[in-house]
């Protein structure tokens, strides 16, 4: 049986977006109220392959009235955190091999004051994690990984910050939730052990399920797909509907394409381009390209550390795209530029 898709197109901003949507000449992007889209691409895929074909915004309401739901409306709040406008997550590595900053905060006190900056530059979600998933990567046994980030964890939400745990194992996601964690972001998707599901299920948290094709170690040999963008939809779709059987509810579930993930370069800026599709899931939208090699192909900056603006500049990009969460490392200069756009599109300036 074959699938459908709409990914939404002709984007409008600001007061145009929030007049023609009054006037039903648009309709919301993810549950945004100052961005917009005016049309929409059908995509049926079968066995007769991918067809396309550029629909208005009744013809899309009238042949898919599920996903046109889905797509526009509000998504609640995920640990707390209102998702009305793009939120930044910002990074907490503490592992000695991480592709961008390891070993800068390798221990707990220098994670938590990391940590702290973030936090006071606007990340209203920081995502601790304690073993690199970056390509090429070697796992890190469970006792370990736990000494790295569980004393993290407990002293950045003792300060009254929302803390995710970036983990792919059942043991550590329960021993941050005990720490007090608020939110699971898990690489894997909750695939990596056979426990991972039932365990977060049982747990209660809200979880990021994001879309990898193939192991650390290897993820990057030879990335290969029919169609990148269905096919990361395809399957992040099914890992939702495997997360509701076992028990987790759609209302605790966030959705990342993976950019950097088991994808090449041509795959990357295809996700980039196609981002408005992931709506369709019905659930909030997270990307993640903060200093990726990707970023670096894009500039031609060699540095991980040196890709700051192209990091903005992918993150703005998805947040344009009604992206609901944005992973970076830098927060401030992201913040920034989040901040600019908002504010010409209407959105009232936020005070901190």
């Amino acid at each position: 049986m074959g699938r459908s898709y709409l990914r939404p197109t002709g984007l409008v901003f600001g007061p145009d977006a929030a007049r023609l949507i009054t006037a039903g000449l648009a309709a919301s992007l993810g549950g945004m109220a100052h961005i917009g889209f005016t049309g929409a691409c059908r995509i049926k895929r079968g066995k007769k392959g991918i067809e396309r074909k550029d629909v208005s915004l009744d013809k899309a309401q009238a042949k898919e009235p599920e996903l046109m739901a889905a797509i526009t409306m509000p998504r609640p709040a995920l640990a707390g955190v209102d998702l009305g406008r793009a939120r930044l997550m910002g990074i907490v590595n503490i592992t000695p091999d991480s592709f961008s900053d390891g070993g800068q905060h390798g221990e707990a006190a220098a994670a938590l004051a990391h940590g702290q900056m973030l936090a006071a530059e606007g990340a209203a979600i920081l995502d601790v994690g304690g073993e690199s998933t970056r390509p090429g990567s070697e796992p890190v046994d469970v006792e370990e990984e736990l000494r790295r980030v569980i004393a993290v964890v407990r002293g950045l939400v003792a300060q009254g910050f929302t803390v995710s745990i970036d983990t792919r194992k059942a043991a550590v996601m329960t021993a941050a939730a005990a720490a007090g964690a608020g939110l699971i972001n898990d690489v894997a998707a909750l695939g990596h052990e056979p426990e991972a599901l039932a365990t977060a299920a049982r747990l209660g948290l809200p979880v990021v399920l994001m879309h990898a094709q193939g192991d650390p170690r290897t993820m990057q040999l030879n990335p290969a797909y029919e169609d990148v963008a269905l096919d990361v939809y395809d399957m992040l779709e099914d890992r939702v509907v495997a997360c509701q059987k076992a028990g987790l509810p759609r209302h605790l579930l966030c959705v990342d394409p993976g950019i950097g993930f088991g994808k090449s370069f041509a795959h990357n800026l295809d996700l980039l381009r196609q981002l408005p599709l992931f709506h369709g899931l019905g659930l909030p939208v997270l990307v993640g390209l903060s200093r990726k090699g990707f970023v670096g192909a894009v500039t031609g900056e060699a540095t991980a550390a040196r890709r700051l603006h192209g990091s903005v500049a992918g993150a703005l990009q998805a947040a344009m795209n009604g992206c609901h969460i944005l992973r970076v490392h830098d927060v401030a200069a992201t913040r920034q530029a989040l901040a600019l756009f908002e504010a010409a599109n209407g959105v009232p300036v936020e005070t901190r």
